[in-house]
């Protein structure tokens, strides 16, 4: 159980996190024996180890073999740029494997005294270079910011927060990187998949995932900002489609908590979810995979990256997937349809072009907007089974994505990057909905009656066209050397649409009989034309000073004008319009300070805002102020074993001003406006996360995190009772090399505290969902060199619990299995 070769801070810190986790880990984790731990293994080992790195880029390659091997493996980018390695598959030792993966570089590897290596240049080779590649990042660790063909739960850099690119211990915010490989272990193919598992997120469960009912939260706020690449969607009006996206586009999810206003621009202080797409490669690669599982799922991906050119200075990526599959709730079925092309072109040996697009369709039939009701008229709580649905037959889900991109982008040699990106993006969605849910209506225990249909539908096609122009590098001020990023941003959108008849309750004549399929679908009549514009136009700095080597202040800005534009023309009477016009003008600082108490650890303090305008009106009909969120965070975060292990902690404050409360008792406003409301402050949320991710050991990956969050409003009430207040998550696979081609074994849980709603039955009674845990399992084989085998088994202990304590709610889905056969070149 010891942890030899390290420093006495990371001895103890693998001490710590070993006993924390391998409790959780398969029992055939618990038994493997001794482990040659990340930063001690020896190139000298006679231990053979077997290896499966496809031919490409040296500095990946060598990143990958470090984490494979558990060799403490340093270069520097510079001397890898434009290199690349021969394949390597196969059983080797570890001097041989690099060995192998340096020929023909003109590099070499030098041993440390403290037991590590670093890649050096032969003294009498002198190696002609390839065409210069711009680099992902300029680190000298292993990693980089792509998680891609690393096989590692945690990234070298995230820029989400700042956009400058800095490692997760290097920024002042909490961050958590969902990789390419936790995705492919854990069978996460959906961003709701991902959010699920995701440190300090929670998802409401009032109906089936991508309706308007599936809320993501963060802190205690709903999540509504989104970005592609670092480009944020923008569409006020409904931004539930864009939880609809599927994870085989996607080399990373980068989350970061709290306000992130300086890169969002607009939305609420609960976190921004940034999706990264995958990127050609400059060596040919590919994969497929099939996937069958319970409920008649099937799934198939095909990925091919590949060099259009000799020199690879061209080259192109094909990712594909086609998904269908019934559901553990009746009625429900679902399909997906997915193609991504990108080109990549360097123009010049430090100029590079980017154009790319994707195709996304989801559509489901049997979709509910909410669950059956958790009460029967005489107050008594239901009993459904799992499966039941609140589905009308004929209520359907059809969601679409066209996106077209292109980026240009040039590093000078002075070190600065100017990048140019535009994206074109229209989707198309139509929700037809017939849900039979209570809403003060709850249904008879003996007869089953009581129970209405809610039917409605809206649809649209917005169109977001965006630009994105920013510059980044580095400058020196007082004989010390900085970092400085400045940008502009435009993103407008614009739908033109109609608008259906409003909610229809046809009467469903008994709940226990009903099928789905009486009463009929009513006629959506058309009653208006609705035409909406908005835009955003924004320019922001962020720059990193270093006073000392220890200390980073981290100073940005950002400016944002948004307006935007809804005029609503009815059919009948003719002459009745409704037109929203507004705009706003904000300013939102950021400050971070980062402190590196030693090589491993730093402290960091850090505030940032947003803002979000609001539609409702005070009781003179005027447009209330946006919401304005506040975020105060305070936190230590490490960096272990060369940069392969992140972990952190923090404590934060959310502050929200400005909430719209509906004047009691109500006031109309005129022509239909609604009730007046008045805006409130004083709303705040506290709460403090952990998390560790990343190799805590060789061939042993790993994540964990606990968050605990709590809203009040200004009279010190409890708000969004119905989300968890507490919430631990962990996942972690080990590889056993020694059984026949490589056995990987993995494991998880995921961990909720209560949670409860007031009033939510005819007696007004409080709600509770009890605090329950899902295991998740899954097993990787080696069938041949380039061919595997994977079993995902989900909810092992088949536990029974809603998604939400709502009154209208789903089971979570009961105990189910995939399994999938991959293959790689």
């Amino acid at each position: 159980m010891s942890c030899p070769r390290l420093r006495s801070a990371e001895r103890r810190l693998c001490r710590a996190v070993r006993i924390a986790m391998l409790g959780m880990v398969l029992a055939g984790t618990a038994g493997s024996g001794t482990f040659a731990y990340a930063a001690g293994a020896s190139l000298d080992a006679t231990v053979s180890q077997t290896y499966n790195i496809p031919a490409g880029p040296l500095g990946r390659n060598l990143s990958t073999f470090a984490a494979q091997s558990g060799v403490a493996l340093s270069f520097d980018p510079a001397l890898t740029a434009g290199l690349n390695s021969p394949s390597l598959h196969g059983s080797f030792s570890p001097r041989a494997a690099i060995t192998h993966l340096l020929a023909d570089s003109g590099l070499e590897i030098a041993a440390r005294a403290d037991g590590s290596y670093t890649v050096t240049k032969k003294s009498t080779t002198d190696v002609p270079r390839e065409s210069a590649v711009l680099p992902v990042v300029q680190v000298t660790s292993g990693l980089g910011s792509t998680t891609e063909n690393t096989g590692s739960y945690t990234t070298g850099a995230a820029s989400t927060a700042t956009r400058l690119n800095m490692s997760l211990r290097e920024t002042p915010q909490s961050v958590s990187v969902m990789t390419r490989q936790r995705m492919e272990d854990q069978g996460l193919t959906q961003l709701s998949d991902v959010v699920v598992q995701t440190a300090g997120l929670t998802m409401g469960g009032g109906g089936n995932v991508g309706s308007d009912s599936s809320p993501i939260y963060a802190r205690g706020f709903q999540v509504d900002n989104y970005q592609i690449d670092g480009v944020s969607h923008l569409y006020s009006n409904y931004g539930s489609i864009f939880q609809s996206n599927d994870m085989a586009l996607y080399d990373r999810v980068e989350v970061v908590r709290g306000a992130t206003g300086l890169m969002s621009g607009i939305g609420l202080p609960g976190a921004t979810i940034n999706l990264i797409r995958k990127r050609p490669t400059r060596d040919f690669q590919a994969s497929a995979r099939a996937e069958a599982g319970s409920w008649n799922y099937y799934r198939a991906e095909a990925d091919v990256s590949t060099p259009m050119n000799e020199a690879g200075t061209l080259r192109g990526r094909l990712v594909t997937a086609y998904q269908q599959n019934d559901s553990y709730i009746d009625r429900l079925e679902e399909k997906k349809k997915i193609v991504s092309g990108v080109v990549e072109a360097e123009l010049a040996p430090h100029t590079l072009a980017t154009f790319g697009f994707t195709y996304q369709n989801q559509s489901a039939s049997g979709h509910a907007r909410a669950g059956l009701s958790k009460f029967f008229s005489d107050g008594s709580l239901t009993n459904w089974s799992r499966s039941k649905s609140a589905a009308a037959s004929w209520a359907t889900s059809d969601r679409e994505n066209q996106t077209l991109f292109a980026a240009l982008e040039h590093q000078f040699d002075n070190e600065w990057l100017v990048k140019g990106t535009y994206t074109h993006s229209r989707s198309k969605y139509d929700e037809i909905l017939g849900y039979a849910s209570s809403y003060g209506d709850f249904p008879n225990k003996a007869t089953g009656a009581g129970i209405k249909l809610w039917a409605s539908r809206w649809a649209g096609e917005p169109v977001q066209n965006s630009f994105d122009l920013y510059a980044t590098g580095p400058f020196t001020l007082f004989g010390r050397k900085h970092e400085l990023v400045v940008g502009v941003t435009s993103i407008y959108t614009k739908d033109d649409t109609v608008g259906y008849n409003g909610w229809l309750q046809p009467a469903v004549s008994n709940i226990y009989e009903w099928d789905g399929n009486t009463p009929a679908m009513p006629a959506f009549s058309t009653v208006s034309d609705i035409v909406m514009r908005e835009q955003t136009n924004s320019a922001y700095t962020t720059a990193r000073f270093k006073p000392t080597d220890a200390l980073s202040l981290i100073l940005g800005a950002r400016y944002t004008s948004w307006k935007t534009d809804k005029r609503t023309d009815y059919y009948n009477p003719a002459t009745t319009d409704a037109v929203d016009q507004r705009s706003e003008q904000k300013v939102i600082p950021y400050a971070g300070l980062v402190y590196d108490i030693n090589d491993n650890w730093s402290t960091y303090v850090s505030y940032t805002d947003i803002f979000k305008p609001q539609s409702a009106r005070d009781i003179t009909n005027n447009v209330i102020d946006p919401l304005q969120g506040k975020s105060y965070e305070a936190g230590v975060k490490g960096e272990f074993f060369d940069k392969r292990l992140n972990v952190g902690a923090a404590v934060y404050k959310v502050e929200q001003d400005n909430l719209a409360v509906t004047i009691q008792p109500t006031i109309a406003l005129p022509n239909g406006g609604g009730n007046a409301v008045e805006a409130v402050s004083g709303t705040t949320t506290k709460g403090f996360e952990l998390e560790v991710g990343g190799e805590i050991a060789r061939n042993w990956q790993g994540s964990a995190s606990f968050a605990r969050n709590l809203s009040r409003d200004r009279n010190g009430m409890l708000l969004n009772t119905n989300i968890p207040q507490n919430t631990f998550k962990l996942f972690t696979t080990y590889r056993i090399a020694s059984i026949g081609n490589g056995l990987i074994v993995g494991g998880g849980v995921r961990w909720q505290g209560d949670t409860y709603s007031q009033k939510q039955g005819p007696n007004s009674a409080r709600l509770t969902q009890k605090a329950y845990a899902v295991v998740d399992t899954m097993a990787r084989y080696n069938i041949a060199k380039n061919l595997s085998a994977t079993v995902n088994l989900f909810n092992v202990f088949d536990k029974s619990y809603y998604l939400t304590s709502d009154t209208n709610s789903y089971y979570g889905a009961p105990r189910n299995i995939r399994v999938a056969l991959d293959m790689r070149f």
